[in-house]
């Protein structure tokens, strides 16, 4: 079976070719862009960063990160977990530039949080991350994946190794816990 072009790029990339870089982020900028862009229409209305810059310095920070490429799927998994940080370290700076301010909104997948859940902001989702992933790592992982990573059940079963009802039941148990966690004078 033929390795997919993406995984080929990742492992040269990897392996030192610097120039598979150059050729491998056309083939994976739109859909991170696409993503970004998707968390950054849920952003409250004064938020000055724009999916360009998150993608892009998220590329620039994956360009230090050492791991050895499996797929693309795998990439998108380690992009989450990227753009999650530049997220939240750009809320932070906003939050301190603001000494004390209102921290940056985003409004949560439906799917993941609720459908009555207006927004949350990006701090507070990561402290709540931090709380899921100290109890249960997995799930923490998948809400990770499937809301900054934008990956889907299926592509999220196999970058975690389990079922695709496995992942429809992490999710709506993280779902019910960071509801719970994040609102807690509203139940769910």
């Amino acid at each position: 079976m033929p390795v997919p072009p993406v995984t080929r790029l990742l492992v040269e990339w990897r392996a030192g070719r610097e120039s598979a870089l150059g050729d491998l982020m056309p083939l994976v900028y739109d859909e991170l862009h696409r993503i970004a862009g998707s968390y950054m229409r849920r952003e409250n209305a004064g938020h000055t960063l724009q999916p360009t810059a998150v993608v892009n310095e998220a590329f620039v920070k994956l360009v230090d990160v050492e791991v050895e490429w499996r797929d693309r799927v795998h990439f998108r998994a380690v992009a989450a977990q990227t753009m999650r940080r530049v997220l939240v370290d750009h809320a932070r700076t906003k939050h301190r530039e603001k000494r004390g301010g209102a921290a940056t909104m985003v409004t949560l997948n439906e799917e993941v949080v609720g459908e009555a859940d207006p927004g949350v902001d990006v701090m507070g989702l990561d402290l709540a991350l931090k709380k899921l992933a100290a109890g249960d790592e997995r799930k923490s992982r998948v809400v990770e994946l499937h809301y900054f990573g934008g990956l889907t059940y299926d592509e999220l079963a196999e970058a975690l190794k389990i079922s695709a009802a496995t992942v429809d039941r992490e999710l709506r148990l993280a779902k019910a816990w960071l509801h719970r966690e994040m609102n807690p004078t509203h139940p769910p």
